[in-house]
């Protein structure tokens, strides 16, 4: 690993990606979607300050806990620019998904434990599912299951029945 004085304002593209272990492609992608900001030197290189090591590393921790890109810019305007956040800043934050990620745990624990029943998938096979489907009926209207509550879907992919 190359170091990075400590007294050094900015970092290149190469160096953010080194030391926060994310691709420079993935640096690109979020500079895109405005979750962080670079300047161009005259020689039209990026150039990043030092607290976009913090805003990396919360957009990654908020990536692995599912919550949206979207949700995650939004959340990252509210602190202030070119200034490492505040431990303040960050509990703030936090405190904004505590329900949503409480909500997530709840529906994880729900699929755990219905795993063997149903898992939402619409396989409609199984006596105890609950979102049945007696002789294929809902199989006209097209692919995919058909009764499932999209409110207690955990990700796009994984949907647990309602309860």
């Amino acid at each position: 690993m190359t170091k990075v004085a400590w007294n050094t304002k900015e970092l290149t593209v190469g160096q953010l990606a080194e030391r926060s272990g994310v691709a420079v492609s993935a640096l690109h992608f979020y500079e895109a979607k405005g979750l962080i900001k670079s300047r161009r030197t005259a020689g039209n290189q990026r150039r990043y300050t030092r607290d976009s090591l913090r805003r990396v590393a919360f957009i990654r921790l908020s990536q692995r806990i599912g919550i949206p890109l979207k949700t995650i810019k939004d959340a990252l305007s509210q602190l202030p620019d070119e200034r490492t956040p505040t431990r303040e800043d960050w509990a703030r934050l936090s405190a904004a998904w505590r329900g949503e990620l409480d909500e997530r745990i709840e529906q994880l624990l729900r699929l755990r434990d219905d795993l063997t029943d149903c898992i939402g998938c619409g396989c409609l096979s199984l006596e105890s599912c609950p979102v049945a489907n007696p002789h294929d009926q809902l199989g006209e209207e097209g692919p995919g299951a058909r009764r499932l509550d999209t409110r207690l879907c955990v990700t796009q992919s994984v949907c647990v029945p309602a309860s």
